[in-house]
């Protein structure tokens, strides 16, 4: 008897264990938005190191992807770049080699874009974060966060973006907020706010000497 009470109190802390067992998803997934009008396209060069970085920091089983804003950024068609990195380390190094030539190519050629579209990059993000099932959301805007639509385009929409990580990165100041710091102030308000209101996480990163910052949880 005591032998079956013994067996049958380990099948019950068996099933307890496997009903508690962490189904939570550990996977990152990151989506980075650069910014390519004017004269902040030469500063694309930046953004070529943090993605380098970023592709040997992320991990097989995390998701990446890359896309420019321009004119209308809620579009699949601005996406430069994206993978989900395959569980296999050799599959994944190659996959990153893939995404690498890709994003080279596109810094060589990039052109400049009149009008920018920042609100439709992040729903554009959000949707592509969603879609991974990644347990860690990060969208990375390397910009200026001067948003310049072009006539009749609505861009007045909250966000839905719970348990997603914005990082702005290498917010440069522009002619005017030289004249009057206030506009720069003002600006990274504005976007902080859109993004709490979304239930998001915001923070800025100038320093682009500590990219270790930029993934922190």
């Amino acid at each position: 008897m005591r032998i079956i009470a013994c067996l049958s109190l380990l099948v019950c802390l068996a099933a307890i264990t496997t009903g508690c067992a962490d189904t939570t998803s550990h996977a990152k997934g990151v989506y980075m938005l650069l910014d390519t009008s004017g004269t902040y396209r030469h500063e694309l060069t930046k953004a070529q190191s943090i993605i380098n970085y970023l592709l040997g920091t992320l991990q097989p089983g995390d998701s990446f992807g890359v896309a420019r804003i321009d004119t209308g950024s809620f579009s699949e068609k601005d996406i430069i770049a994206k993978m989900n990195f395959d569980g296999r380390p050799s599959v994944a190094n190659s996959q990153k080699r893939e995404f690498k030539d890709k994003i080279d190519q596109f810094i060589t050629t990039a052109k400049g874009s009149p009008y920018t579209d920042i609100t439709g990059g992040i729903l554009q993000a959000v949707e592509y974060l969603n879609e991974t099932g990644a347990g860690e959301k990060y969208i990375l805007i390397f910009s200026d966060l001067e948003e310049d639509l072009v006539k009749g385009y609505v861009r007045d929409i909250p966000f839905q973006m719970e348990g997603v990580q914005v990082v702005a990165l290498n917010v440069t100041k522009l002619r005017t907020d030289n004249i009057d710091p206030r506009e720069y102030m003002e600006r990274l308000d504005f976007w902080k706010q859109r993004v709490e209101d979304g239930g998001g996480e915001w923070r800025v990163i100038n320093d682009l000497e500590r990219l270790d910052n930029i993934l922190a949880s």
